[in-house]
């Protein structure tokens, strides 16, 4: 409080007039409530202050700048404060839960944590994220970096659109698959995988695993095996914790119920006797704003208003023959709390006319937190009619109409005002039906539960007599006496004493609402003190909300109450309420004795209650309790270590009439032990009798039969459960110690919310959260309940303050309660949903948390020291051999995986193509043959044929550009030559220039003009690792490599020659170069795979030769076809299909740019339907990009008339698994427009051999499998049923092509395994690649990947090359081509994305595929480990205020799915995870710009 600028002294303050320090301590309530900020607080202080400290004005502004700066803890006050300052601590409500016995031991808890700190790795948060912190709040991390470079892919400055900045290939600083173990790697080795590892991100990483590498608490041994696959630990009952020793306990009788001849059979009597007998006595005092008497009620006038209303609601509201209401029907009362009369008047009314009252709180809003449960409840209860006063119903939110709004949830209700001036005045000879009390319901009181239902306890009219006796005999009332309630009027104990026990004995009661008491804390003890009230009803708060402000009033007396009752007598901090107000007030004549706490709830009423002790009397006892044995549900008095102790009060004895016995909170209700904790149970007249139409939670309830240790019933009586936890001490005294809605069972030990409550705000926390706005809860996260806790952020707490608020309340709870908190969240001020009066609506809070819609500004997860329950590792077991594997399969019966396409040998073809070896050859053939016959047609982004190529211009094009090689370029046949074009007819023209002047092509993709810094390199180093000795490119991109920003990038002085063939000579050469042996290299395709490292493979003639070969047989292609291709041309299967293949077969190919689609999303679409295709081939990114933009167009597509029934092939070309969601959506989305789902396949291939599978024209359909996640982790296939938990659907990729064998192998002994086991994928064929192109001749990688052999087995002799996929074979039921069965491959993932924790595999995309699946404003996920810990990247494409919603929600669903704990969670823009033109993620290159700190991220959360 001192940091506020300068306060005035304390005798400036005492000498300010009365009304402004009341104005004042209303503002210091409102504060420390929430109600208002920090800064508006400061404005309206110093507006109030002004006229008398005028020299506060003049202060130097420096000065005050000074004092806002000092945020930091140690600075000193920077002034004294004053007396008044002193005396309050600091926020409202905290004496609540302030308990100095426990703000001591947290302080000896933090200090012992103290000297063991450990340094917590801080989030880190963009600055704009977070509105709520003011600028000079925020402290930039340690070395902000500079502004982020617009000009790179990885911080996209475009936050708010999703599109993604071109794609693009992007291998790390320098890795080249081939590169010489002892060459030139140095300049990486002392960096961690070529990432400087003094980056701000590492250090950050350095202390979070640091931090991991504590201790944990000891693990729990034993298991329960969860799908025999990896077993969960499960908390093993700790040998030495302690056990219940006592005897069973006996039931506790209360004294007996006296019978006093004049107390009348039903409370409607008494209302009629007094409103007869004694008209002119006060019932009821309502109160103003202010705190002064407005209108009193005489029992005359109750009783007289109460007949009109009942009168009308029976008679005036329908017709004679069709009635609205018969008694029995239940009736809403809507009465805010501060109109008692009112509420009072319709009650009477209500029960006089024998309908059932609900009362129930005011709607505020239309989506009230919880309103939709009350809703649920007036449903249940059939009610149809509200009744409420003029004032409230003005009040309530209207349509435009001016009709009151239909609630969220609620059933339409007819509105009646029971304002005396609308209600008819019954005639003489009615008088309402007044039985005696019985059975039947006289009122329904609503109770919210644990997970947020509202239901309705319904209370007899006996049960409701028999509890006003009761308690008239507990609290001795006597007639004519005064009662001063703050406490709501509607229901518990503020209804049973202020409505009921107060007409029963004919006392006055004054009524002060909490709307009175927010403007004027002492209210009440004014009352008290000039209505010489016997009895006051209040609750702690109120007792700390007098003490804040008591100093105002120095003339109170409190000599006359008899009986203070504190209703929540049964909080872990009501002691220390009770002990501070009585100290403070007994100079005020307050009798210690007089404090009573109760015990309540709406089940079964009163529990127990404090009698008014005798003066000089022995206090009450208090029990000191170890916080160990309560978690274990067994009573210790604490003596070692008083950091741990809960000190309790007892809550008097059992009411009269009553019997109470504790049984055991879960399972049968089995009677407790002396000296262990159970539910306490009540067997009365007075309890509730059922919730109102829920039979079954009825019986378990108001119908509970306890048993002793054999079984057997204690008695007939049944008991009602009251949900509250406690014991009977010594002297029959009953203690509470929590509820059972405040249970949370962790590892089997039970806590409770109000103590971890208690212990957060014990820690000093006044600069960082409202102390009376925190939620404590549990969530089920991987087989156990995990604590969350919620608190509300000062608007003006910085970040440093916060977090280390946070770190210090982890640190106190684990102290004292021995439990981890899972998440810890801070919330911006005012955003946690509310309970009518004010306090925080926890299941909502909770629903919230779970859907990721709590929005917090601050959050810390614990998962590391909270999960202790993971399964153990993985220990790899000793390898089986490969021939005992051999064996093994075959006495099971198994045959080896393997499979293979058809035979090459046994196709007959007339074709004229096959005499001619070399591609060349074969275009001139055809220049000859057919010279007209169009081969490629280009087309533009309007659709519109840009360029096309006959056979003959194709030929001319490429002989010139031969030439131009020759002449300009000077070069050797066997020199290679790098190819830089868009995708065009052009780059079809350099690639047959190459092979006809006897040159390697290489095709690079062209970098991006606005992308340079990121996409240039890339071309560089396959320039210099080709060694290529010209480029040819276009004019456009020839100045573009000699720009000055190409230099900013890359050294543009050693390009080699290059060379634009924009206009060629008509030079030719005079004679085409034909390769000696077709074994000779045709071309290098270099390729950055997604792990970023960038390999060449060398494709031969006859390779080339055979690939279009089998491309051709498996799609069936010739001169007449026509196919679209939407794919890039620069490498793999796309290349081939798009510069080898028309070439080859002579059919037609239609160019689709992929580019071209962002500026045109139908274009693929509209040119399959216009030229009536039959095949097409794209890639993933292209049918993401169809899905994701024509989703909502199917309607525009068919207005346009686009048709897709002609297709019969759609092929999506992929070197991965296939994405078979993505599909799916993209076959159901067109399935409107004619697409056959049949249709979509997809290709799969490598870098060792780029085209494995193809689906093809014949052949079956493409077969799914649904595989167990968990089996997969251990490098097993298990197939299960669709559905099964954790299951993963697997497509088939294509049909193995002609003339390719496929073997599954272990990839560690090389040996063969069997149907439906996961091993590696081995490929033999006649267009495997022949090899990597290195720089440094690396002999033994080439020779392990492209010419292996087996180690066992027939296949032994066979060359086989290794795909490094991960995958299975499996023969299926359905019939190949060649007659026999078709076996089908299904591609797993790549092997080195794969990623290793806990001794398991993991594939990336299936984590990434549970991540994306956990909020709706997650764009995409990328994951990838560091240093052992899991990293995942999330993209956010709603508002930053949803980012740290994803944090928990990405740790709980990896935790759940996949057994992990997630290390950091980034939270980037959309757009910053880099894709390559295949559509896959480049996680490599992103770990590395995240560790650069190049990501400029949302958010980055470090979990604990």
């Amino acid at each position: 409080m001192a940091e506020r600028g300068l306060e005035p002294s304390a005798a400036v303050v005492a000498a300010l007039p009365a009304e402004v320090r009341a104005q004042l301590a209303e503002l210091e309530l409102e504060l420390s409530e929430g109600d208002i900020t920090q800064k508006g607080y400061e404005k309206k202080r110093s507006k109030l202050l002004s006229p008398y400290i005028p020299q506060i004005q003049g202060i130097d502004s420096t000065v005050q700048k000074e004092h806002k700066n000092q945020t930091a803890p140690s600075s000193a006050p920077s002034s004294t404060p004053s007396k008044y300052h002193r005396g309050r601590s600091g926020g409202a409500r905290d004496e609540r839960y302030r308990s100095d016995i426990h703000t001591e031991a947290v302080q000896a808890a933090l200090a012992k944590h103290k000297e063991q700190k450990m340094a917590l790795p801080m989030p880190t948060k963009r600055r704009s994220t977070f509105v709520q912190s003011p600028a000079d709040a925020c402290t930039p991390p340690e070395n902000f970096s500079a502004p982020p470079d617009v000009t790179t892919t990885t911080s996209s400055s475009s936050s708010s659109s999703s599109i993604r900045p071109a794609n693009i290939d992007l291998p790390p600083s320098g890795i080249v698959k081939g590169m010489h173990k002892g060459s030139n790697r140095s300049s990486l080795m002392d960096t961690a995988d070529g990432v400087p590892v003094n980056s701000r991100v590492s250090t950050k990483i350095q202390q979070l695993l640091n931090t991991l590498k504590r201790p944990k608490r000891p693990p729990l041994k034993e298991y329960f095996v969860d799908d025999s696959e990896e077993i969960v630990e499960v908390p093993q009952p700790d040998p030495n914790q302690p056990k219940p020793e006592g005897r069973q306990m006996t039931p506790v009788k209360g004294e007996p119920l006296g019978v006093i001849c004049n107390w009348p059979p039903a409370l409607e009597s008494a209302l009629q006797r007094w409103g007869t007998t004694q008209a002119k006595c006060p019932c009821l005092t309502a109160l103003d704003v202010t705190g002064k008497p407005v209108y009193t009620l005489t029992y005359g006038k109750l009783w007289s208003r109460s007949l009109k209303l009942a009168y009308t609601l029976l008679n005036k509201l329908g017709t004679k023959n069709e009635p609205v209401l018969k008694p029995g029907d239940r009736v809403a009362l809507v009465y805010p709390n501060n109109d008692p009369v009112m509420f009072m008047v319709a009650f009477y009314g209500c029960l006089l006319a024998e309908v059932i009252p609900v009362p129930i709180e005011v709607p505020l809003t239309r989506k009230d937190a919880g309103g939709q449960q009350i809703g649920f409840l007036l449903g249940s209860c059939g009610v149809t009619l509200a009744l409420t006063s003029e004032v409230c119903l003005k009040g309530l939110p209207k349509t435009q109409n001016g009709e009151i709004v239909q609630f969220k949830g609620w059933p339409r209700l007819k509105w009646v005002v029971t304002d005396s001036k609308y209600l008819s005045k019954s005639p003489k000879d009615w008088q309402p039906h007044i039985s005696p009390a019985g059975t039947e319901p006289a009122y329904i009181e609503y109770k919210t539960s644990k997970e947020g239902s509202v239901m309705g306890v319904t209370v007899s009219r006996l049960a409701m007599l028999s509890h006003c006796q009761a308690l008239s005999q507990a609290c001795n009332y006597s007639e004519g006496e005064t009662i001063v309630n703050v406490l709501d009027i509607k229901k518990d104990a503020g209804l049973w004493h202020g409505i009921f026990a107060n007409v029963m004995n004919k006392m006055h009661t004054i009524s002060v609402p909490y709307s009175v008491m927010k403007t004027c804390p002492l209210s009440w003890v004014q009352r008290v003190h000039t209505h010489k009230a016997k009895v006051a009803l209040v609750k702690c708060r109120d007792l700390h909300w007098a003490m804040m402000a008591h100093r105002d009033q120095r003339d109170v007396s409190l000599s006359s109450l008899r009986m203070l009752i504190v209703t929540d007598g049964a909080n872990p901090w009501s002691v220390s309420s009770c002990d501070a107000f009585l100290s403070l007030f007994q100079s005020h004549g307050l009798k210690p004795e007089a404090i009573c706490p109760c015990a309540t709830s709406p089940e079964a009423m009163t529990v127990a209650i404090r009698r008014p002790g005798v003066p000089g009397a022995p206090l009450p006892g208090r029990a000191i309790l170890s916080m160990n044995g309560l978690s274990y549900g067994v009573i210790r008095v604490n003596t070692e270590d008083k950091n741990s102790a809960l000190t309790v009060q007892d809550v008097g004895h059992v009411m009269p009439g009553g019997m109470m016995c504790i049984v055991k909170p879960d399972g049968p209700p089995h009677l407790c032990k002396t000296d262990e904790i159970g539910e306490i149970c009540v067997s009365s007249r007075t309890g509730g009798m059922m919730y109102f139409g829920l039979a079954g939670v009825t019986k378990n309830t108001f119908e509970v039969i306890p048993t002793n240790v054999a079984g057997s019933p204690i008695g007939e009586v049944p008991f009602v459960r009251s949900g509250l936890l406690g014991f009977v001490g010594p002297g029959s005294l009953v203690f509470v110690v929590g509820k059972m809605d405040g249970l949370q069972i962790v590892s089997g030990r039970r806590h409770n919310a109000d103590d971890i409550v208690a212990t957060g705000l014990a820690v000093e926390s006044i600069k960082t959260v409202y102390r009376g706005r925190i939620a404590v809860f549990s969530v089920p996260v991987f087989y156990d309940e995990r604590i969350v806790v919620v608190a509300e952020q000062r608007p003006d707490a910085s970040e440093e303050d916060s977090f280390q608020w946070m770190s210090r309340v982890l640190q106190a709870i684990d102290s004292i309660h021995q439990v981890g908190v899972y998440c810890l969240a801070l919330v911006p001020a005012n955003t946690l949903p509310k309970t009518p009066l004010g306090g925080i609506h926890i299941s909502q809070t909770k629903q919230h948390f779970l859907e990721g819609s709590l929005h917090p500004c601050n959050i810390l997860m614990c998962p590391h020291t909270c999960v202790t329950n993971l399964p153990k590792p993985r220990q790899k077991q000793p390898v089986v051999g490969p021939a005992s594997v051999m064996v093994g399969n075959l006495v099971a019966g198994k045959r080896i995986a393997q499979a293979s396409g058809r035979d090459l040998g046994q196709i007959e073809e007339n074709d004229l193509v096959r005499k001619h070896q070399f591609l060349a050859e074969v275009l001139q053939w055809r220049a000859q043959a057919t010279p007209d016959h169009i081969l490629f047609l280009l087309l533009n982004a309007k659709g519109t044929t840009v360029c096309t190529a006959s056979c003959l211009q194709l030929h001319k094009r490429a002989e010139k550009i031969a030439g131009i090689l020759y002449d300009k370029g000077h070069l050797n046949a066997g020199d290679n030559v790098v190819l830089l074009y868009p995708p065009g007819i052009e780059l079809i023209a350099a690639f047959y220039g190459c092979l006809y002047a006897g040159c390697i092509p290489v095709t690079v993709r062209p970098p991006h003009a606005q992308n340079l810094t990121a996409t240039l390199p890339t071309v560089r180093m396959i320039v210099d690792v080709s060694k290529a000795a010209c480029i040819l490119t276009t004019q456009t991109l020839m100045r573009l490599l000699k720009s000055r920003e190409a230099a900013a990038a890359v050294d543009v002085k050693t390009w080699p020659t290059i060379i634009d063939t924009d206009d060629l000579p008509r030079k030719r050469l005079p004679q085409l170069y034909k390769p000696p042996t077709p074994e000779m290299l045709a071309y290098l395709d270099f390729s950055v795979s997604t792990t970023g490292m960038l390999t060449g493979v060398k494709m031969s003639h006859s390779a080339v030769n055979a690939l279009c070969r089998a491309i051709k047989l498996q799609c069936e292609l010739y001169s007449s076809r026509q196919i679209a291709i939407c794919l890039d041309p620069y490498c793999g299967l796309g290349f081939a299909l798009w510069c080898l293949c028309s070439v080859y077969s002579g059919h037609q190919s239609i160019l689709i740019p992929p580019m071209e689609l962002e500026n045109n999303l139908f274009l693929w679409l509209s040119t399959v339907n216009q030229y009536k295709i039959r095949d097409t081939f794209c890639s993933y990114s292209v049918m993401e990009l169809c899905t994701k933009g024509l989703g909502n167009q199917v309607e525009v597509l068919k207005a346009r008339g686009i048709n897709l029934s002609c297709v019969r092939t759609c092929v999506v070309v992929a070197e991965e698994r296939p994405r078979v969601t993505l599909q799916h959506s993209f076959s159901k989305l067109f399935k409107d427009i004619g697409l056959s789902p049949r249709a979509v396949s997809t290709t799969f291939g490598s870098r060792v051999n780029v085209a494995i599978c193809l689906q093809g024209t014949s052949g079956p359909d493409p077969t799914t499998v649904y595989v167990d996640l968990k089996s997969l982790r251990h490098d097993r296939v298990r197939l299960v049923e669709r559905g099964a938990p954790q299951s993963l659907l697997l497509s088939e990729s294509g049909k193995i092509l002609p003339g390719v064998k496929v073997v599954i192998v272990n990839p560690e002994t090389k040996g063969p395994v069997g149907d439906s086991h996961l091993g590696e994928v081995w490929v033999n064929s006649p267009h495997t690649a022949s090899g990597y192109y290195t720089i440094y001749d690396n002999e033994t990688l080439q020779a392990d990947h492209f010419n292996t052999r087996l180690s066992f087995g027939d296949a032994a002799q066979t060359l086989w090359a290794r795909t490094g996929y991960l995958g299975f074979v499996r023969r299926t039921e359905l019939t190949a081509a060649t007659g026999e069965r078709h076996d089908a491959l299904y591609v797993v993932g790549a092997l080195d994305e794969t990623l290793e924790l806990r001794g398991l595999r993991y594939h990336p995309t299936d984590i990434e595929t549970s991540v994306s699946r956990t909020h709706r404003s997650i764009a995409e996920c990328a994951v990838f480990t560091w240093t052992n810990l899991l990293v995942v990247v999330v993209e956010l494409c709603g508002c930053e205020q949803e980012a740290l919603d994803l944090v928990p929600l990405v740790t709980n669903v990896v935790l759940e799915e996949h057994y992990l704990i997630v290390g950091v969670v980034v939270v980037v823009d959309p757009g910053v995870i880099p894709i390559n033109s295949r559509g896959e993620k480049q996680r490599m290159h992103l770990r590395d710009s995240f560790l650069a700190d190049q990501l400029d991220p949302i958010y980055v959360a470090y979990n604990m």
